[in-house]
């Protein structure tokens, strides 16, 4: 089954295959938080408490049908995870490793929208919550389903790394293992500043 995928403004479009394999959950991390004021969207990406609907899937799944040229990502420190959006409108699309043998993106909920069905009918329900420590309030805790999921998840990225499946990425050039654009790496001031506005 696949599930469309597309920033705001429509200029970046493709879509989600294998949508069953995929896990769901929600991050309140600060650094998560930070992003979403870093793209001016902290009202359209976070909940009530601070929290990202994320997708987590393996790369080779998402594929780039119109606009890839208006993919971009940015880091907020210079070994943190790379976190990929649309230049035009400043849509989050996804969060990937730096190492490209690490075969995961956390696609954000703003680029799954879909009028024709719910991100519970195309994804499934939340399954696990990470970084609850940076709520803001108190979150319901899902210990068990968390360790479980991620468990599942884990075993996904070490099949990628073993049938080498995951140099099949929009997100990185398959030769070299570098991102497809250089990311913008904030300054400490820079990054100062997000965390004061979290």
């Amino acid at each position: 089954m696949k599930h469309p995928l597309q920033c705001q403004c429509g200029a970046l479009r493709g879509h989600v295959s294998h949508t069953e394999s995929v896990c769901r959950g929600v991050c309140y991390c600060k650094d998560c938080q930070a992003y979403a004021h870093f793209l001016g969207k902290a009202d359209e990406v976070l909940d009530e408490m601070g929290g990202s609907d994320v997708v987590a899937t393996l790369p080779r799944h998402v594929t780039f049908t119109q606009g890839v040229e208006k993919l971009t990502c940015m880091s907020l420190s210079d070994k943190g995870m790379l976190r990929w959006y649309a230049s035009c409108c400043n849509t989050p699309i996804g969060n990937t490793s730096r190492d490209f043998k690490v075969s995961h993106v956390g696609l954000l909920h703003n680029c799954l929208r879909d009028s024709s069905t719910s991100l519970d009918s195309a994804f499934g329900p939340v399954r696990m919550r990470v970084g609850m420590k940076s709520a803001k309030g108190t979150p319901k805790a899902m210990t068990l389903s968390t360790t479980v999921a991620i468990l599942q998840f884990m075993a996904r990225l070490l099949r990628a790394r073993l049938d080498g499946s995951y140099t099949k990425t929009p997100f990185f050039d398959p030769e070299t293992g570098t991102p497809r654009v250089s990311p913008k790496v904030l300054t400490p001031d820079e990054r100062a500043r997000l965390m004061t506005a979290v």
